[in-house]
């Protein structure tokens, strides 16, 4: 993949790209799917519209879909069984016989359609097998995962051609692993700054690719990668954020480094230079200008890995916490028999219960297609990496030192070799990965307001004039009046409504009347702060987190009444721990209601500005700085290839 540049400029391979905050506002509108054909239950959350036939009866796969899904699990347990996860940490990557077993039982190709050599699972039984490959090691299911939910299957898919899915699906089915390629050194969660361009050439039969990719995740093995770079506008085309599937053995692609992180060891991620790389014509997926869509398109269902590897850290945890708090005593009884303890374990059980039932019903409701899931994909990503986290921090401290201490010093002083502080450094990244919590927060708050925006018209737009926000507050009048009335009263103020729930009825009661008042506090945030709403970030993250425990609740007692219907014998067990979830999620709602109002978000605003401007630099005195280099963290322009030395390690 070397290049000879004898015969080419050493020009900069990326310039810095400026973009107003309209102007990136204006790109993810344009990027995102304004229009809802399907109807979603976790919007309708949002708006007050509390509406259980939509998820419930839990959706279930075809009978013939589960036998397939089910001998599959049981070729991939047999393969994971097999495969030593320390061995993982020690050596820092993925063995490649390791990836070859993997291969050699189609686990590269499970969502691809068996049209194309793919075994054409369900998202349902995807996300069992991410489960599965991920409590070998958390980076395993990251190889996984990127190459399947958001790598060059998934984009194919969704939008290639027919000759484009027939020419890549089944490679990527066979083992070929892929990659996708967003982010870049400048630009994180702003794609209007992208840097990395194809140019198209003067014959219109092949893009130059010129650019530099940051945390290429599989990019240092990838055979084939998805590339998002913006076209120049030409006579031939609109230009635009663009997308390519692009093969990794083409000239002028270097992967000039593996990047290593505090946890996800063995993640063979890194960073990969793209100069005057010739993608031909027919490689371009969709049309120009359409990068940034396929891709918020293609994570929509691909999000729902990060809950399956949340949900077997769940698992995982409540094992070992289990067998812990039972042989652990301390002043003559089993710590878990502590009522501190206690407590932990019964968050542990309990919100283990709630992040398979989130992830199942998400992944259901993909599977039946009925539904619109991209409130509930999101929402399943951001709850369940920040209920994880909160899972595996509380197990470390049920282990005390032994949480702490590495399961190879434990191992080497004779004891079980529990890792638990390398699962809590692993799981870290789900907060960050596919969307950080922060970027999660907008992205779902942009659609729960999107009614009042819509309503609000010009009052939402900050530089309308006074006319025109006349004429708007009329039509939100309007609007309000028959929309407000609706919010007053609903099944959950009726004390037998979903009497077929049993003892979890009042806990979807609490979530109907919750679903209301939920809408009203968004309403309220719009009439007090008309077009500043899209500045109150807290106000805002705050009002989706509620959303998303009142859709946790939802799908946790849809759950339990599955399992009371599948098999009567654990269904005590079942309704025991959706109570108890329930109670706690209540708990953690009710308090997010009254941060609403009374918080201090002014008062952060204040100091951020004050540390932002120097101001208390003050504090900073008494302790040393070694972090390294003195520059600007970020070159303005990267050089030619010719220059690096490739890392690229392909696995087969």
């Amino acid at each position: 993949m070397t290049q000879d540049v004898s015969d080419t400029a050493k020009e900069p391979t990326g310039t810095r790209v400026h973009a107003t905050e309209a102007e990136a506002r204006e790109l993810a509108e344009a990027a995102r799917e304004a229009e809802w054909h399907r109807p979603s239950f976790a919007r309708g959350l949002y708006l007050g519209r509390f509406d259980l036939s939509l998820v419930h009866p839990h959706p279930r796969g075809a009978p013939e879909d589960a036998q397939r899904g089910d001998a599959f699990l049981a070729r991939l347990r047999t393969v994971c069984e097999g495969l030593d996860g320390q061995r993982i940490e020690r050596e820092d990557r993925i063995p490649d016989e390791y990836l070859a077993a993997l291969s050699e039982i189609g686990a590269f190709g499970m969502k691809i359609p068996r049209e194309y050599g793919g075994l054409g699972l369900t998202m349902a039984y995807y996300g069992r097998a991410l489960m599965m490959v991920g409590s070998v090691h958390p980076s395993m299911g990251a190889l996984v995962s990127a190459h399947q939910s958001i790598g060059v299957p998934e984009p194919v898919r969704m939008f290639g051609s027919d000759e484009q899915k027939q020419r890549f699906l089944p490679r990527c089915a066979n083992g070929a692993i892929t990659a996708f390629l967003l982010t870049e050194p400048d630009v994180g969660s702003d794609p209007a700054r992208m840097s990395s361009t194809a140019t198209l050439s003067d014959d219109g039969q092949t893009y130059l690719l010129d650019g530099v990719k940051l945390w290429t995740t599989n990019g240092v093995i990838a055979e084939l990668v998805v590339v998002m770079a913006r076209v120049p506008q030409h006579e031939g085309g609109p230009g635009g954020i663009s997308a390519f599937v692009v093969d990794t053995a083409s000239e002028g692609i270097i992967v000039e480094r593996r990047n290593a992180f505090m946890g996800l060891k063995g993640l063979e991620n890194g960073v990969t230079r793209f100069h005057r790389v010739q993608v031909p014509v027919e490689n371009r997926l969709g049309r120009e200008g359409e990068g940034l869509k396929i891709a918020l398109t293609t994570l929509n269902t691909g999000r729902l890995s990060i809950p399956a590897l949340c949900a077997a850290a769940g698992k995982w945890s409540l094992k070992i916490a289990r067998e812990w708090s039972a042989e652990r005593v301390q002043w003559g009884r089993p710590i878990g028999q502590h009522g501190a303890v206690a407590e932990k374990i019964s968050f542990i059980a309990a919100t283990t219960f709630a992040l398979e039932a989130v992830l199942d019903l998400s992944a259901q409701l993909a599977d039946a297609g009925s539904k619109d899931i991209r409130i509930e994909a999101a929402l399943a990503k951001l709850w369940s990496s920040e209920m994880a986290w909160l899972v595996v921090d509380e197990l470390v401290q049920i282990r005390g030192g032994r949480g702490y201490e590495t399961a190879a010093s434990l191992a080497a002083r004779g004891e079980r070799a529990v890792n638990a502080e390398q699962v809590l450094r692993d799981l870290r990244i789900n907060r960050i990965f596919e969307g950080s919590t922060e970027i999660m927060h907008l992205m779902i708050a942009r659609e729960a307001v999107d009614a009042h925006l819509s309503a609000a018209g010009d009052l939402a737009v900050v530089d309308a004039d006074v006319g025109r926000k006349v004429r708007a507050a009329a039509h939100a009048s309007g609007f309000y009046a028959k929309w407000l009335p609706q919010l007053a009263v609903g099944k959950g103020t009726v004390p037998t409504a979903y009497p077929e729930f049993g003892p979890l009825a009042r806990h979807l009661r609490y979530a109907e009347r919750s679903s209301r008042k939920l809408a009203r506090q968004t309403f309220y945030g719009m009439s007090r702060w008309q077009a500043k709403l899209q500045y109150k970030q807290g106000f805002l993250g705050r009002i989706v987190d509620i959303g998303a425990e009142l859709f946790a609740i939802t799908a946790v007692c849809s759950r339990a009444a599955m399992i009371r219907a599948d098999d009567p014998a654990q269904a005590e067990a079942a309704f025991a721990l959706a109570d108890a979830f329930c109670e706690q999620a209540r708990l953690r709602a009710d308090h997010l209601f009254e941060r609403l109002w009374a918080n201090t978000d002014d008062t952060d605003r204040r100091i951020a500005d004050h540390v932002l401007d120097g101001d208390f630099t003050w504090l900073e005195d008494g302790v040393l700085d070694q972090s390294e280099g003195t520059g600007p963290w970020i070159a303005p322009w990267a050089p030619g290839p010719s220059e690096h030395e490739t890392v690229r390690r392909p696995y087969r």
